[in-house]
């Protein structure tokens, strides 16, 4: 990461669409045991919250320097609220629908010593009138996205995702999908897929070794019309398929303290470096060390280009 770098991301525009969550961390310590069941009672000292989903994808490309326009969908609610306030302190243009039929997604971590203990999750799906408004938002603001970013959760907010792949396809835009689920045909034509090991397993099943790996990913990338699927693997790093070939890059090594949002940060870098016209493998090389670095890092957290430096 050069100033040349720097200066190519801070040009760089896009438009990231998915399930935007916040992420609310309860700290505290504890001691005892409840005597009113067998858990341990936690004395909560500090409260943290954090963009997460399609949100974090966003502050990702900010704190990288790129521009970032956000949609998506969020309650009338006080969660929403915070949401909307941190998108702003992070320099991302949030253009979210407020749907005052649900909540916003809320996704609760109750942490003790540095242990997760439980997490909590609030959700319902978005009505059909507000995926019908971020999807007019969508069509008026392809035009001036260098690269889309699709973040699926599968919480709803993507359920247009196949139209909305067609309509940056016929924009010639580069599209980038953080995948759910084991439906892969609704990312049909999409430029990059970016699944991690356990949501490949769930489309095309275990694999015997590392020719049966590339044989299986190759086949579903031909079969989607993919330019590449960007296979990351945790301590074995990534690989990319394309019609070149498969290539690796090893994990950074580091200590892992927490893998919340990784994937976030993965294809935010990825994206940013392809908006700036970087060839694929040197930006999955970019992505492969943001990731190793936020997963040293505790809770849904960023990477920014002084410390890719």
């Amino acid at each position: 990461m050069e100033k040349a770098n720097l200066e190519q991301f801070a040009k760089t525009r896009l438009l990231v669409v998915g399930d935007v969550m916040l992420d609310r961390y309860w700290f505290g310590d504890t001691h005892r045991i409840s005597p009113e069941a067998p858990v341990p009672v936690v004395q909560v000292g500090k409260v943290d919250e954090r963009l997460g989903g399609a949100a974090n994808v966003a502050r990702n490309v900010a704190a990288l320097g790129g521009h970032a326009t956000i949609l998506g969908v969020i309650g009338d609610d006080e969660p929403g609220q915070c949401v909307t306030q941190l998108l702003a302190a992070s320099g991302v243009d949030s253009q979210l629908e407020v749907d005052s039929k649900v909540p916003t997604i809320v996704k609760l971590r109750v942490i003790a010593r540095q242990q997760q203990l439980i997490r909590l999750d609030f959700e319902e799906p978005p009505s059909d009138k507000a995926l019908a408004r971020k999807l007019e938002r969508f069509e008026k603001s392809l035009a001036d996205a260098d690269v889309v970013i699709l973040s699926d959760y599968g919480k709803g907010a993507l359920d247009q995702v196949t139209l909305m792949i067609e309509q940056a396809r016929a924009q010639n835009k580069m599209i980038l999908v953080d995948p759910k689920g084991e439906d892969y045909e609704k990312y049909r034509g999409a430029t990059v897929l970016t699944p991690n090991r356990s949501e490949l397993r769930q489309v095309v099943g275990r694999w015997s070794s590392e020719e049966d790996l590339t044989k299986k990913a190759q086949d579903l990338r031909r079969s989607l019309n993919l330019q590449a699927l960007l296979l990351t693997r945790s301590e074995e790093g990534m690989s990319l398929f394309t019609d070149a070939g498969v290539s690796h890059v090893k994990a950074q090594a580091r200590e892992v303290f927490d893998v919340s949002g990784a994937g976030d940060t993965v294809i935010a870098t990825l994206a940013v470096a392809l908006a700036a016209k970087w060839p694929l493998e040197k930006a999955m090389a970019l992505a492969n060390r943001a990731g190793g670095i936020v997963v040293g890092k505790l809770g849904t957290a960023t990477v920014t280009s002084e410390e890719l430096q």
